[in-house]
């Protein structure tokens, strides 16, 4: 899977939500099910067959630990910041989150407002949207060509392939020319991709998280500080 060890953001915003105990079971029995199905079926398959199936699974571990994040509430958002809670808390002003709702590229601006928007998205089972577009902005700062070639293909295994682990939702089109890009990687070879996650994600999930729990809870939380 896509991670560096350099890329702070990500690392930051890649701590787990809290659980309850039912959905940890739901999650937990549904993915023994599935590796024990991928396991009987692997035997004398094909190279190609197993690998398929050991992506399928991993696609399948990302989406069911999802079941244990889902939670609409403003505990989650403040259970990933990048600092203890409430410490985060103290340094976030009204003001600050507020502006966040002046337009998308104001939201992901703000390190607070990435891991608020990725606590929401976890609840709609679609923070492959917003991981693809920070893993595209790390990408664009590489420096180092002997690496440039690497990250590319492990973005586009990850994200942009068809059953990739974490695949974003885009046209065809758009995944060929990516696809076609790759082969021969430069800083810009994402970027329609990128584009049309970034659209989705403003037109689709941004005015939507204005209006979620998460981030009303949040307003609340900063203004009472006040008071």
């Amino acid at each position: 899977m896509y991670q560096e060890a350099a890329d702070p953001v990500i690392q930051g915003l890649d701590e787990p939500c809290p659980s309850s105990t039912c959905q940890n079971h739901v999650a937990t029995t549904m993915l023994t099910a599935t590796r024990q199905s991928l396991s009987d079926h692997t035997i004398g398959k094909d190279p190609q067959a197993v690998r398929t199936g050991q992506r399928q699974n991993r696609g399948m571990r990302t989406r069911l630990g999802c079941l244990s994040h889902k939670s609409d509430s403003y505990n989650d958002f403040t259970a990933i910041l990048l600092d203890k809670p409430n410490r985060a808390l103290k340094r976030l002003s009204t003001e600050e989150a507020t502006r966040w709702a002046d337009s998308f590229d104001s939201l992901l601006s703000h390190k607070y407002g990435v891991a608020a928007f990725r606590a929401f998205l976890k609840t709609e089972f679609s923070e492959e949207n917003l991981e693809f577009w920070l893993a595209c902005e790390e990408f664009k700062k590489t420096r180092s060509t002997t690496k440039l070639a690497s990250k590319a293909h492990r973005i586009f295994e990850e994200f942009i392939d068809v059953q990739a682990p974490r695949e974003v939702n885009i046209d065809f089109q758009t995944r060929e020319v990516t696809r076609n890009n790759v082969q021969e990687p430069s800083l810009s070879c994402f970027d329609q991709a990128q584009g049309k996650v970034y659209s989705l994600m403003e037109k689709d999930s941004y005015p939507r998280f204005l209006r979620s729990k998460i981030y009303t809870d949040l307003l609340t939380q900063t203004q009472r500080r006040l008071s």
